[in-house]
């Protein structure tokens, strides 16, 4: 994708922070905890974080693949 690996493992790592950092702000608005059973604060804290992580990196690989693939394209069209 880059011209080193380091380049674009920073990327990488910038971009699964950023989108994780964002989705933890989206899911804010829901009340979890309204859904779980009564004194499960850990447990809906834990569930936030697992969410976050999981919506977080999944968003971070589609843009990331996304940039990979529009990296191709002009390889692809010049054959």
């Amino acid at each position: 994708m880059f011209a080193g690996s380091g380049p674009q493992a920073l990327i990488t790592l910038i971009s699964h922070l950023f989108f994780i950092a964002l989705t933890w702000y989206a899911l804010q608005g829901f009340h979890i905890e309204r859904a779980m059973k009564p004194n499960r604060v850990a447990q809906a804290r834990l569930l936030m974080i697992l969410l976050t992580i999981a919506i977080g990196s999944s968003v971070s690989n589609f843009f990331l693949d996304y940039l990979f693939w529009s990296q191709q394209l002009p390889n692809m069209l010049s054959s």
